[in-house]
Parts: C-alpha cells; structure tokens; sequence
C-alpha cells in the first residue's frame, strides 16, 4: 500500500488507515469476534496506522484493541489515541488527567507507548488552556518515552489555526473536512507544509452522509444537505456505482494529506474499501457528483463552543 511521510515526525503512513471509533459501538452494535478480526484484516491489507480514543464506547474502542494487539508484532503498525473527551459532556484536558489519561490508554491496549496523542475535539473547551497546559503536558509525556509525537484533532478549521499560531505541534487529524460535499481543509495544507506539521484526514464517507447506508441518529445533516446527498447517491447508483467507492478515493488521491482514516467493525468492509483503493477513480463521474453537491458544497454545522467555530451561518434549511 502507497505510503506518505507525516509531516517532519518521519513516520511514513499507508495513505489509508484504520480507525477504530467503530470496535467501540459509535455507528452500531458489533459482533466482538468481527472486531476482533476487523483490526488484522486491516493490518493484513497493508494498513499501518490504528487510530482510536478512550472516547470511542467510552474506553471500549480501547479494550477491543487490547485484546487484539498483543498478539501482532508492535513494529507491524503505528498507534494513535486522543485524550480530554471521554464522554459526551465530559471534558478534561487539565495536565493531570493528560498523565492519567496516557497511561489509562496504554493500560488499556497493552501496549509500552504511543506514536501519536491528540487533544481529543478541542472546540468544545477554552483554547488558551490546550496551548497553555495540555500540549506542554503531552510534551512532557514525550520526554517519559509514553508518547513519540502530539498533536489536536476535532471540527472547526479555526481552533487549528489558532493553536498553531501559538504552540508547536507534531500533527493534525481533521475529520469531514476533506470529502466529495467539503474541502475546507485544504486551508492548512499551506500552513501545515510550513511549520512540518502531519496533516490528517479522517471520515471520507462524512459519517455515512457520502454512502447508501442509514445515517446514524446523532448526525447533524440538515434535511437539504441529506437530500442532495441522495440525489448524488441515486446518481452513481445509476451508473453501477458505489457512492462510497467514489467518496474514498477522491480522499486517498491527495498527497496533501499523509493519510486518510476510516474505519468498521466489518472485516468484508474493510476488504471492500481495498479493493476499491486500487481501482481507477472516475474522472468522469466525480465531476458530476461534485456538481450535484455544489448546493451543500462546504455546508458545515457548528460544533463545540461557538467561539470556537468559523461561521454559525453555514447551515442551509
């Protein structure tokens, strides 16, 4: 599988990666001996970054990967978890729970570190305190030898800016951001290239939104963003086409992002996503679907505190 260096960390990742919210029941519940396998069939593909937070199930996502991991040679893959979210409403990115949290997650997945440790969507807190005390703690989690490389993750494109306008970081994990409906994070391509900051791209399919499959009960879509989305669904399916397969490769073919990270509890999906990365991308048809999508084009909802976000009137009927 096609690899691409991560910013200045010299990791170079597999352009696609496995993300693990999946083993820790976000979309649907899952059959644990399908997880379970979900994760070598990712691995056997070629795959060499997992992805995960103690947010996903709330600590689930974590022991699923824990009763897997020991068994898989450690330099077969890069890990990658977050910290500060671990439920809905609970936040904490104090410097003490950045310790706790750390080692909670290596616990967990039996494991001796980390290569990655993100700030777990950080738009819902105030910015200030991840410049001024979570990313200085995860700093000194580097220096223990539990973490290799850090950085953020979450919604908004302007909380990135703003910490990278104030602290230095490894790496970058944006979510939604780079799909057929949006590609507003080809704004920190430009900034990232600069400072050698990773970039990231997670959630190609915009949580089911750019799929056939039923959107999941937490989706913000509003009704005309759902309902164009199915118009350019209806439109590849009539030309023997998987929307889905589309939506992943327009993901994977930019060399701006490392990788692209994606994930399911469903072994026979994740062969899928393969087979269809190695498949020929449809010019042809891409160019229609993204016409069809123009009416939504980079429609974003607000997530987080509203300060935190770049428009609060982005959001079509």
């Amino acid at each position: 599988m096609e690899k691409r260096v991560l910013g200045d960390t010299g990791l170079e990742l597999t352009i696609l990666s496995f993300g693990a919210s999946s083993l820790g029941q976000e979309f649907r519940g899952v059959d644990i001996q399908d997880a379970e396998r979900s994760v070598h069939v990712a691995l056997d593909a070629g795959m060499n970054f997992i992805d995960t937070s103690p947010y996903y199930g709330r600590g689930m996502s974590e022991v699923m990967l824990g009763r897997v991991l020991p068994d898989i040679s450690r330099d077969r893959y890069y890990l990658g978890t977050k910290l500060g979210r671990y439920a809905p409403e609970h936040f904490d990115f104090s410097a003490k729970r950045v310790a706790e949290s750390i080692d909670i997650s290596l616990e967990r997945m039996k494991v001796d570190h980390l290569d990655i440790a993100l700030c777990h969507d950080l738009e819902f807190v105030e910015m200030s305190q991840i410049v001024d005390e979570t990313i200085p703690a995860l700093r000194r989690q580097v220096e223990l030898g539990k973490v290799r490389f850090v950085g953020v993750s979450g919604y908004p494109m302007k909380m990135f800016k703003y910490v990278m306008e104030r602290t230095d970081i490894d790496v970058l994990l944006t979510y939604n951001h780079y799909t057929l409906q949006n590609d507003m994070a080809l704004e920190l391509s430009p900034i990232c290239r600069d400072r050698g900051v990773g970039l990231m791209n997670a959630a190609p399919f915009s949580a089911r939104l750019l799929t056939n499959a039923p959107l999941p009960e937490w989706h913000k879509a509003t009704p005309q963003v759902r309902s164009v989305a199915q118009l350019a669904a209806e439109h590849c399916r009539g030309r023997g086409v998987d929307i889905a397969q589309l939506a992943l490769q327009f993901s994977l073919a930019n060399p701006e992002f490392a990788t692209c990270v994606t994930g399911s509890a469903n072994p026979q999906r994740i062969e899928q996503w393969v087979k269809w990365m190695n498949e020929p991308l449809d010019e042809e048809l891409l160019a229609e679907v993204r016409n069809i999508l123009k009416p939504i084009h980079n429609w974003i909802y607000v997530e987080g505190r509203p300060e935190n976000n770049d428009t609060l009137a982005n959001e079509p009927a």
